[in-house]
């Protein structure tokens, strides 16, 4: 693994990607922050060494450096998921490689089904606690305590000054924006009647299929993190229709711009 990590960083390097402050993760149909960016240098997955290559049709693949809000920031445009095959340690790859080339912050967006029912589609969630639902941890495996502590304390995975601002920023920009437990599970299948309930009883307020282990990795490395979920559909098992996946990235393109907002706000007090 630090075999792996150090040709990746080198690599990325090797491409002018110097010393960025932030990581952001995009998660689907939010990848219009790109639009946002001074972009310096940019590096396809598929040419980056010992990466994974996204593999889901609206992930793009490329990590993009660049200056957002004066800010150096490297951007995942696209990110992995264990329903593509990957292993956790595979999906955690690119946040040990942000964190080496001079990361300190994490952000990651996502989209998410709504099981909290006072929470509507189009609305964001900011992430205060989370179920890891994945089978397993990206901290399982051997060697793991050479790039940080086996044992990661998980007491407050959710950077509460970074909380605190998001709110802020949401309240001065007339944005709604929740807050809640996000349950991460493998999919790629959406979740049964009975299983939107099992998550509402032990809950979880949001579901979706990323971000847990990211930041899991992050808390491992120290890295402060934060994350926000597009609410792209209403988890009511009672009143449960068939998913449209199409309704679901259009849902995530039409909350994007309060994403954007929050996202650019909040690195300004950086």
């Amino acid at each position: 693994m630090i075999k792996f990590i150090t040709e990746s960083t080198e690599y990325l390097q090797g491409k002018g990607f110097d010393n960025p402050e932030v990581g952001i993760i995009l998660g689907t149909g939010l990848g219009q922050l790109i639009n946002e960016i001074d972009i310096i240098a940019e590096a396809s997955y598929n040419h980056i060494p010992n990466f994974p290559t996204a593999t889901v049709e609206f992930h793009k693949g490329k990590l993009i450096y660049g200056n957002l809000e004066g800010i150096k920031v490297v951007v995942m445009q696209g990110r992995f998921h264990v329903y593509e095959g990957y292993t956790l340690q595979d999906v955690t790859f690119p946040v040990r490689i942000m964190e080496k080339l001079g990361v300190k912050t994490l952000l990651v967006s996502n989209a998410a089904g709504a099981i909290n029912l006072d929470f509507k589609k189009g609305e964001l969630m900011l992430i205060d606690d989370h179920i890891n639902l994945q089978g397993s941890s990206p901290l399982a495996f051997k060697g793991v305590s050479e790039l940080g502590e086996r044992f990661a304390d998980m007491s407050a995975p959710y950077d509460d000054a970074i909380n605190s601002k998001f709110e802020s920023i949401a309240t001065a920009n007339n944005i709604t924006l929740h807050k809640g437990v996000y349950a991460s599970v493998v999919g790629p299948q959406l979740e049964t009647r009975a299983e939107y309930r099992m998550l509402k009883i032990i809950g979880a307020d949001a579901v979706g299929m990323s971000t847990v282990p990211e930041i899991i990795v992050a808390n491992h490395l120290g890295l402060k993190a934060a994350a926000v979920s597009v609410l792209t559909d209403e988890c009511d098992p009672d009143n449960l229709k068939p998913v449209d996946i199409g309704e679901i990235i259009a849902m995530a393109t039409k909350a994007e711009p309060d994403m954007i907002t929050l996202f650019k706000e909040l690195i300004k007090t950086i």
